[in-house]
């Protein structure tokens, strides 16, 4: 009973860090997510790359994140191999540093992070405010739940369980690497995994050498997360992460061997057994960055691993192929299913559209443009195939509910065409005319520009996600970024006003460029975002007006 009540209480302390883990790291993404992008494709340089990559891993507590960012940049050019490679690196060291500060006994800290974090997330009215509410809240719930693994360690440490598990994985070193290996890889977090194995030591449920193989090992397996959620994206992508686990793999095996044969871990070692712990994985990745001049000579042998298909040419692309399927149509549940796909696939295509848009703004690449204004043809022709694959559903076989969901996945599918002609008709041809006429905006105008376009670019994905899901919250957030991105057109527009009226000439030259262009993305967003409101209505959660039914006579009460 005692070693069940141990499993519930252990389980419930993990699941418990890993939420707190994964709340820090959606508040960071939904406040900053757009300028990671950013970020990682301007960096020019190694070491510049690893260390982007460092300070974004510091950010999500999360390095396999970090390697699929880099693996989707790699897949469409936009990063060579050699600089995705050195941004992962940095970011494995990035996660160990995170996992020295959250190592910290700052239980004091709990009551002040809950009050500040929930203040914030429940009364803010700012988006970035309200995010940071809920990363702060993350970091109390990552405090609160090392200390119930603490508590939870404190009944069983004297019985006869928990020493004779510990006692096994001291003398057997290599089930204690593959066990932190599978540790980190089923949590999907190292940061996690490695915490958990540091308070262990920490109460002395675990002996430092069991937990040095743990954590070892559980390297292993943070290498492992990304090469698994990688498996379904295009050989280019997958080189990053399988190259990660072929370094990570070789190092970890052979720092194990070291740690076991000489006399290696007393320099490393601190009078607190987790800090060993902490140290051993700080160690281990600083190590690894010295392999970042050498990327460069891995991306041959990886293209020779994972080729590029025969097919690879750009009419050929996925992403350029109907997903439509005609023998689906006597079905009424597949050919929702396959139209859905369709539109998803026309959400990607107009957000790989977009994306170079602010590139274009401030350096111009006319063949780049052009591709862009050539991609919108797949885009028109996709609607198209919409359209007619409709018109060939047996509506009078489907439910209302299911007739309910064509109609709605026609109508965005509209949506998104005309997002793609915001693109094409209005932000590419502003950006070339802006370079033919030698127009500069201001700094602050600049800034501004793209941080709507980062914004627009975030609500991309969550459009998406909200497409494939239909879920609620993510429905109303959508909805609140678009309330949001009007406020932020009209303030920027207020300050754009503001330094006309000071008399600055870059923004007196610029003027019609920045007004425009602020326009535009908003319209692009609004298009984007109309994915929510057929689904908020059906719960319930728009009001009919925003005006006032009944007006009140002048001198009435």
């Amino acid at each position: 009973m005692a070693v069940l009540s141990f499993l519930v209480h252990l389980a419930g302390a993990t699941l418990f860090l890993l939420f707190g883990v994964r709340l820090v790291r959606t508040g960071i993404e939904r406040a900053f997510g757009a300028r990671f992008r950013r970020l990682l494709t301007r960096s020019a340089t190694a070491p510049r790359a690893a260390g982007t990559g460092f300070g974004l891993a510091v950010l999500l507590q999360s390095s396999a994140a970090v390697a699929l960012l880099a693996a989707g940049f790699v897949a469409n050019g936009t990063v060579s191999f050699a600089l995705a490679m050195a941004a992962v690196l940095g970011a494995d060291l990035g996660s160990a540093f995170i996992v020295q500060v959250l190592s910290f006994r700052v239980d004091w800290l709990v009551p002040v992070l809950l009050t500040l974090g929930g203040a914030l997330f429940l009364n803010a009215d700012r988006k970035r405010l309200r995010q940071a509410g809920r990363i702060v809240l993350g970091v109390a719930i990552i405090l609160i739940s090392l200390r119930f693994l603490r508590e939870t360690m404190d009944p069983i440490r004297d019985s006869a369980f928990l020493p004779a598990i510990a006692g096994y994985l001291e003398r057997d070193v290599i089930t204690a690497y593959i066990v932190g290996a599978a540790l980190a890889f089923v949590m999907h977090s190292s940061v996690a995994a490695i915490l958990m194995c540091v308070t262990l030591v920490s109460v002395g449920a675990l002996p430092v050498e069991a937990g040095v193989s743990l954590v070892i090992g559980a390297n292993l397996g943070s290498a492992l997360v990304p090469v698994w959620l990688s498996r379904g994206m295009a050989p280019a992508a997958r080189r990053v992460p399988l190259a990660n686990l072929g370094l990570r793999g070789t190092w970890t095996m052979l720092v194990l061997l070291l740690v076991n044969l000489l006399p290696v871990l007393p320099w490393i070692a601190s009078a607190q057994p987790g800090q060993t712990l902490v140290n051993t994985h700080l160690a281990l990745n600083a190590a690894l960055l010295l392999a970042v001049p050498l990327t460069r000579w891995l991306a041959a042998p990886m293209a020779a691993i994972l080729p590029d298909p025969a097919d690879a040419r750009p009419d050929a692309d996925p992403e350029h192929r109907s997903v439509l399927d005609d023998a689906m149509l006597d079905n009424p549940m597949l050919a929702l299913t396959s139209l859905r796909r369709e539109v998803l696939r026309m959400v990607q295509l107009v957000e790989r559209m977009c994306e170079p848009v602010m590139e274009l703004y401030t350096q111009i690449d006319e063949p780049r443009a052009e591709a862009v204004i050539h991609e919108d043809r797949h885009v028109n022709a996709a609607l198209d195939g919409v359209r007619q694959y409709v018109s060939r559903l047996p509506m009078a076989e489907m439910s209302r509910d299911q007739r309910r969901q064509v109609r709605e996945l026609a109508e965005y599918a509209i949506s998104i065409e005309s997002a793609g002609d915001t693109v094409v008709k209005r932000l590419v041809p502003r950006a070339l005319q802006k370079a033919r006429d030698g127009v500069k905006l201001s700094a602050a105008g600049m800034a501004e520009l793209r941080q709507m376009h980062e914004n627009v670019m975030a609500n991309f994905h969550l459009a998406a996600n909200v497409l494939v899901s239909e879920d609620l919250e993510s429905a109303r957030l959508l909805l609140v970024e678009k309330t949001e991105m009007t406020g932020r057109e009209r303030r920027s527009r207020k300050k754009h006003l503001k330094r006309l009226s000071r008399g600055e000439t870059l923004s007196l030259d610029s003027s019609n460029v920045h007004l425009e262009t602020l326009m535009a993305l908003k319209d692009l967003n609004s298009q984007v975002a109309s994915i929510a409101y057929p689904i908020l209505v059906r719960h319930g959660q728009l009001l009919e007006t925003r005006l006032i039914t009944e007006l009140k006579r002048v001198g009435e009460d």
